[in-house]
């Protein structure tokens, strides 16, 4: 497979694993939207950060 066929396939499932939560339990999706809008812009970059992370770790030791 191509990059870009990789990147389609990555893009796809994160839609999918996002779309999840909403689709599930939608109360607690609009709870969480809630909640974020009232977190300070700091907290919000740290979960960001901790996530990209977790991904970056998540990547290389699957690859």
């Amino acid at each position: 497979m191509d990059f870009w066929h990789v990147l389609a396939a990555a893009i796809a499932l994160v839609f999918i694993i996002e779309g999840m939560l909403p689709f599930i339990s939608p109360d607690r999706w609009r709870k969480l939207l809630s909640m974020a809008d009232q977190m300070e812009d700091r907290v919000i970059r740290n979960i960001g950060l901790g996530s990209m992370v977790f991904g970056v770790v998540i990547l290389y030791l699957v690859h």
